[in-house]
């Protein structure tokens, strides 16, 4: 079987859910700038130089298969959708990281590779979590999954500065 299906050749795309949507709906929007967050997040994890980065940015991409998956789907048909020990990890995650900084201030991203990469995650995170609200003004969206992406952006954050404080461009 081929990728190439020709069904979207109109403009067209279907659901994880089974619904055939135009490529430029709300929902395809906001898993596709998830998928789009999940692969910067793989280039970043070849940059990063902190004890723990690589494992914790793979953990996110993991995290984010089920998001999309969640923003793909219109029945609630997802086995394993964001619940609230997702969004607990990540702001554990955020905290133990805060403990070591000393934050203040607006921040210039790109003082270092691994920080950079990060950044440009932590953009793109945010439009995410702006498409993944903008659906929520038209459909219920589980609330976890809002939680989970507005962390989610904030981890990133912390993790940017983490990398710069511990390999010495700041």
């Amino acid at each position: 079987m081929s990728i190439a299906t020709k069904t979207g050749d109109k403009g067209m795309t279907s659901l994880f859910s089974g619904e055939r949507v135009s490529k430029d709906n709300i929902r395809v929007e906001a898993y596709g700038t998830m998928d789009e967050l999940n692969s910067f997040l793989g280039d970043a994890k070849h940059f990063v130089k902190t004890k723990g980065s690589f494992e914790m940015i793979e953990g996110i991409q993991k995290d984010l298969f089920r998001v999309c998956a969640e923003l793909a789907s219109t029945s609630g048909m997802v086995k394993d959708p964001v619940n609230s020990n997702d969004v607990d990890r990540l702001t554990e995650d955020l905290k133990n990281i805060e403990k070591m900084m000393n934050l203040k201030g607006f921040v210039i991203p790109g003082n270092s590779p691994g920080s950079a990469k990060i950044d440009i995650c932590r953009s793109v995170s945010r439009r995410g979590e702006r498409r993944i609200i903008s659906l929520s003004k038209e459909e219920k969206i589980n609330e976890f999954l809002m939680k989970f992406a507005n962390r989610l952006s904030d981890l990133l954050f912390v993790m940017a500065r983490s990398e710069e404080k511990h390999n010495k461009y700041v």
